[in-house]
């Protein structure tokens, strides 16, 4: 008790100005989370008071809900193909601006502004009529003579304007990229050139690996992002989850079973698995990271 006490006279202006915080991870942080821990091994519709159903959830998903794999393999496509060109696209934007490019401020916030203001429900609605039949993509391709489509529609199309969106959000990741690009020092790039070294060596054995800690950042921030979308596949690809399950993402099937079906229990289990899913997939990058990110010291 001596302690508590000397603890607490220690520290009680700290807890003082920390108790807002405190408050608001344990009431609407904690408490959710393991309540929807205890709810996942239920069944439970909002209506009745929960049942009791053991591990009934998680075998019904592994066993005999076909969507559920359904929105893994959507979810899995997304992450996988839109998140490594995404920050590919940032990393070659970054390079450009870091060449001395006039107006840098300007050009830093026009790339930056899709991010911004993404993902919203306005830039998924413009990102279905730029996609749609009559939208600016056809249009285009209208000039040279090509028929275009719906291609939101299209079960084979509708997912890969999705991972499109995602790509021209690039803005976060190249400024984290431009800005680690800034501390390489020069002296570095002299010593290559002198040394015979044309543009692509040094940007191969100067630029990657001296930015290896910011590409894992951005890698780590943008899978976690992308597993948790929502928005453009519920406004884009609608909230059936597009045309034959196309652009069914893992959130938004979660969406359906709990605010459509009522299926909160279910709901509660599909949010736990992809909190498994995401933590295995950081973890993973974390272990790969002591092979290929390099730090200074």
């Amino acid at each position: 008790m001596k302690l508590l006490k000397k603890l607490w006279e220690k520290n009680k202006y700290a807890l003082l100005f920390l108790s807002p915080w405190l408050i608001g991870i344990i009431f609407l942080g904690l408490i959710p989370m393991f309540a929807s821990l205890y709810l996942s091994f239920t069944n439970y519709n909002m209506f009745e008071a929960p049942t009791w159903t053991g591990l009934g959830n998680y075998i019904e998903m592994f066993t005999l809900d076909g969507r559920f794999w359904q929105s893994l393999k959507v979810t899995l496509i997304y992450v996988f193909v839109g998140v490594p060109l995404q920050l590919a696209m940032a990393f070659t934007i970054a390079l450009i601006l870091n060449r001395g490019v006039f107006g840098l401020s300007a050009f830093r916030a026009v790339y930056y502004i899709p991010s911004l203001i993404g993902p919203s429900v306005a830039i998924a609605i413009l990102w279905r009529q730029v996609f749609g039949m009559e939208g600016m993509v056809n249009d285009v391709l209208s000039l040279f003579g090509i028929d275009g489509q719906s291609w939101v529609s299209d079960p084979s199309t509708a997912l890969y304007t999705l991972i499109i969106l995602l790509i021209w959000q690039f803005g976060s990741p190249m400024v984290i990229f431009l800005a680690g690009l800034k501390q390489i020092p020069m002296e570095m790039y002299e010593a290559a050139s002198i040394d015979g070294a044309n543009k692509f060596d040094q940007i191969i054995r100067i630029t990657l690996p001296m930015i290896t800690p910011i590409i894992f950042f951005n890698l780590v921030m943008q899978i976690i992002g992308a597993f948790q979308a929502f928005t453009p596949a519920f406004i884009v690809g609608g909230e059936s989850g597009g045309p034959l399950d196309s652009t069914l993402f893992y959130t938004l099937y979660l969406y359906i079973k709990a605010f459509t079906e009522f299926q909160m229990g279910y709901a509660s289990a599909l949010a736990w698995i992809l909190l498994i899913i995401i933590a295995a997939f950081t973890s993973l990058l974390f272990l790969s990271a002591r092979k290929w990110v390099h730090y200074e010291s």
